[in-house]
């Protein structure tokens, strides 16, 4: 889980941005070529969002991203997030209609592994779980050549005694040890790494599998860190 960030203040502060970033026009120019400037009052929260990072030239929109697209196409919601969106600025509240669509929504994303879901190297799930390394873009972009995305679970969960995670989510300390490993609770977390949304409508837990984050091995690798006797998640 993440803390929220008032949708108003956000607004506002790319508002400012863009105001300096666009700069003024010198004295002497053609003013007629100018573009008449948008009138920032009379636009929706929505619209005024899309014109700050599609059309006010704030965000570098061509840049290159690891899967292959663009920084724009980063930026273009898909049919979950857009009614989460529209929900969050109504205050988060979602009835139960909304919620069901959305996880059926999740649901039709999730591919499962031929031959079934299996534990994988937790030795390997606690690196994954423990590294928040992949997809940066701009000026800092990550290599995938040169190591894998992690999962980045510590930032949200406390995950073993030996280290420190996040509190924003629940801790997952104990994991396996308390709910035992049977295929309902192994599909469960799979669904869950996979698209939390199947479960818990607009969680703020990112889609690790829908959005191609892991592989499914590495979501295999990731649960038996979290359900084998010999991680340290169970001790």
């Amino acid at each position: 889980m993440f803390k929220k960030t008032s949708i108003a203040a956000v607004i506002a502060a790319t508002t400012s941005m863009a105001l300096v970033l666009g700069g003024c026009a010198a004295p002497g120019a053609d003013k007629t070529a100018a573009p008449a400037k948008p009138d920032y009052g009379k636009m929706s929260p929505q619209a005024l969002a899309e014109h700050l990072v599609f059309e006010s030239g704030s965000y570098d929109l061509q840049q290159p991203t690891q899967e292959g697209t663009t920084g724009r196409h980063r930026l273009v919601q898909d049919e979950t997030m857009k009614i989460c969106s529209e929900a969050a600025m109504k205050g988060g509240q979602i009835d139960a209609k909304t919620s069901e669509r959305i996880n059926k929504l999740a649901a039709a994303t999730v591919k499962y592994p031929e031959g079934g879901i299996k534990l994988g190297d937790w030795k390997k799930g606690r690196d994954l779980a423990w590294s928040g390394f992949g997809f940066r873009t701009a000026h800092n972009p990550d290599d995938h050549g040169k190591g894998a995305p992690g999962a980045n679970c510590y930032n949200c969960h406390q995950l073993a005694t030996d280290r420190t995670g996040g509190s924003l989510g629940p801790s997952l300390t104990g994991y396996g040890k308390l709910r035992g490993n049977s295929p309902e609770m192994l599909k469960y977390t799979y669904d869950v790494i996979y698209n939390p949304h199947v479960y818990f409508a607009c969680a703020n837990m990112p889609r690790l599998g829908a959005n191609g984050v892991l592989t499914q091995q590495q979501i295999a690798d990731v649960m038996a860190y979290l359900f084998d006797p010999a991680s340290p998640v169970n001790k």
